[in-house]
């Protein structure tokens, strides 16, 4: 299990370092929508390159960010519910939530993006829009999105095992937006 905690790690550290790096392509979504409305407005035209761009960054740091988000124990869920129970029973549901639902669906998408971003980069497909922007870079990011979730979730998988085995400390002790209230409320006790 030693060796698996330790692909965990590395799993961690690069979707950490790929999720606060890509952050700041949402910077420059905003400022390339900042210059092309302030562009169109004042020299009354644009561009659907520009347009495009910024679908592209703010579409590259949601998608190269999801694994990261997950990391960080941060994906909605129903805190109400899941809040209620201990934190044994939080993981349980966690682990199988992530082997029923999470790994099938993103081996699915692996499965069909697979095909769907090789085409693209082999024809070389290009935007329909006057002007656009080529696509196949946006196909690509989605691939890469769903290959660094899937290694995500198989980091997650190990280290709810490797918790519940009493083999590590649980790295997300309080769960959901009630948490830090939890941990408060033990203490008090």
């Amino acid at each position: 299990m030693g060796g698996l905690i330790a692909l965990s790690r590395l799993i961690d550290r690069i979707n950490e370092t790929i999720g606060k790096s890509v952050s700041w392509l949402i910077l420059v979504s905003v400022l390339v929508s900042a210059a092309n409305a302030t562009i169109r407005k004042i020299f009354n035209t644009s561009s659907n390159a520009w347009l495009e761009l910024q679908w592209y960054l703010f579409g590259a740091a949601f998608l190269l960010a999801a694994a990261y988000t997950l990391k960080q124990n941060e994906h909605i869920r129903i805190d109400i519910v899941y809040g209620a129970f201990s934190r044994r029973v939080q993981h349980w549901i966690d682990l199988i939530g992530h082997i029923l639902f999470l790994m099938p669906f993103v081996v699915l998408m692996l499965w069909l993006l697979g095909p769907y971003a090789y085409k693209a980069i082999l024809s070389g497909e290009v935007s329909t829009n006057a002007g656009g922007l080529i696509i196949w870079p946006a196909k690509t990011l989605l691939l890469a999105g769903f290959v660094l979730l899937f290694a995500q979730g198989v980091s997650e998988i190990i280290k709810k095992i490797a918790v519940m085995r009493g083999l590590m400390e649980d790295p997300h002790p309080a769960t959901g937006h009630h948490g830090h209230d939890m941990i408060a409320d033990e203490e008090a006790l």
